[in-house]
């Protein structure tokens, strides 16, 4: 039997009620993590990106040796104890050095895992300028032809979109637009850069707009990976009723959005449509007295006269 978790005091329940399941779900939790042996390189690392998404993110102190493809329950226990679906662990081993995985989960349990090298890191404090508001949303930019080719790097593609998604938004300002990270994909690699996106003064209402790099920036490459199955997938992604838009009878929309509707009407009588009068066609009235009076003397009939 499962065991029901009553609430001791409103605290309790508060904290029950906040993890139940909803239809419009909450900001995704992310954990960060490390293990104890951990060189500094890796740790700096972790802590860099945590604070990119301080906002929705808890950074553990130094666990155990975890190994999330051999054994992935001490992850998930975590997972479920602070309430996250993502979490990042940092490793480094002789065998794999400057280790960072990447994993998400569906109902408290794993559902994708990937593996990456981190390669010539630089991290914030390197770069010697003013950085981004924290809580900032991302414009996450993805350059390359893997993207959208191989299954490997499209599944890297919606992880990453999931980890630095941040909160939904609805409106958007364009003195929001703060961040930029950029994923180029060639060969075998992966750049990451983050840049500050700086609007200038263009002389027109448009502004001009400047990139200043700001930290971190890493070279990544694919190790191992731990996909879920398609039918998991199916189910992870699968939206309540209530938020599906149904579909509206006559309504349609084209490529850019626009709505569009069809109406039904009965069949015009065409030879009655009323057309636009218009000065230029108009007869004058001489005109008019002198077409009539060769209609009436046409249409009389001659006279007959007797001659006696």
């Amino acid at each position: 039997m499962q065991r029901v978790v009553k609430p001791k005091n409103p605290r309790a329940k508060r904290a029950l009620v906040k993890r139940e399941p909803k239809i419009i779900e909450n900001t995704k939790q992310c954990l960060f993590l490390h293990g104890k042996k951990t060189g500094e390189f890796m740790r700096k690392c972790i802590k860099d990106i945590y604070a990119l998404k301080r906002q929705d993110s808890k950074l553990l102190q130094s666990q155990d040796q975890l190994l999330p493809f051999e054994d992935i329950l001490p992850v998930e226990r975590l997972a479920h104890e602070h309430d996250a679906s993502l979490f990042a662990y940092a490793t480094h081993s002789k065998k794999r050095p400057n280790n960072l995985i990447l994993g998400r989960m569906f109902n408290h349990h794993i559902l994708d895992l990937i593996e990456l090298g981190v390669d010539n890191y630089l991290g914030l404090e390197d770069f010697k300028n003013k950085k981004i508001t924290v809580g900032n949303k991302p414009c996450m930019v993805f350059c390359g032809t893997q993207f959208e080719d191989l299954v490997d790097y499209k599944n890297l593609k919606n992880i990453l979109i999931d980890f630095f998604r941040g909160v939904e938004a609805t409106d958007v300002r364009l003195q929001g637009f703060e961040h930029a990270l950029l994923f180029t994909a060639t060969d075998d690699t992966i750049y990451m850069r983050s840049y500050k996106i700086l609007l200038k003064k263009s002389g027109t209402r448009i502004p001009r707009v400047e990139l200043e790099e700001i930290g971190p920036c890493m070279d990544l490459k694919i190790r191992r990976t731990k996909f879920a199955s398609d039918d998991l997938k199916k189910k992870a992604c699968r939206q309540p009723k209530h938020l599906k838009i149904g579909k509206k009878k006559n309504q349609s929309r084209d490529v850019f959005g626009t709505k569009l509707g069809r109406i039904h009407m009965t069949k015009q009588d065409l030879g009655q449509l009323q057309t636009r009068k218009m000065k230029a066609l108009k007869k004058s009235s001489a005109k008019a007295k002198a077409t009539n009076n060769e209609a009436s003397t046409s249409t009389a009939e001659p006279m007959e006269v007797s001659q006696e």
